[in-house]
């Protein structure tokens, strides 16, 4: 009988770990906020739900983040959910520019003040609740404040086989 497989050592190549699992489509947002510094905002293709009661959402973001180091400080963030036009603005953020807003226009969100980035399909206005490890990256849950749909007649950007997806495509 074979062993049990967390008592095996298993080796995993990171390779093909990505390929498998970008298999799996996943919608583009960029997580965003404020601070004495200016604005600041990465792109998170692991955003989740987490809870309806209270309402919490997730991401995972890479523990070597600065834009995210910058965004927590505050304690407040927002999910700006990507349009199927957006593929510009992904990559935007995707990088490692400092002033990533520079090229990108947004308004401050009603309630946190977090930048909401102008033509997103929605936004969802967070605290942050909690984060917790998960091996290179941290798991971050945040509490839902305030939450609008802006572009509903536009899909949202996906990212499937390491590109970027239409929803009709799928």
């Amino acid at each position: 009988m074979p062993e049990p497989a967390e008592q095996m050592d298993l080796e995993i190549d990171p390779k093909e770990f990505r390929s498998v699992l970008g298999h799996f489509p996943t919608g583009v947002t960029v997580v965003s906020g404020r601070d004495s510094e200016g604005a600041h905002g990465l792109a998170v293709g692991s955003f989740f739900s987490v809870s309806l009661e209270p309402p919490l959402v997730g991401f995972c973001v890479g523990e070597s983040s600065k834009s995210w180091a910058k965004i927590s400080r505050n304690g407040r963030f927002a999910v700006n959910v990507l349009s199927e036009h957006q593929a510009e603005v992904s990559n935007v953020f995707a990088g490692k520019s400092d002033d990533k807003f520079a090229e990108v226009d947004w308004e401050p969100s009603p309630v946190t003040g977090s930048p909401w980035i102008t033509d997103a399909v929605a936004h969802i206005d967070c605290d942050l609740e909690d984060t917790f490890p998960g091996g290179d990256h941290q798991i971050v849950v945040g509490r839902v404040r305030s939450m609008q749909v802006h572009r509903a007649e536009h899909g949202p950007l996906i990212f499937l086989k390491g590109a970027y997806a239409r929803h009709e495509e799928l």
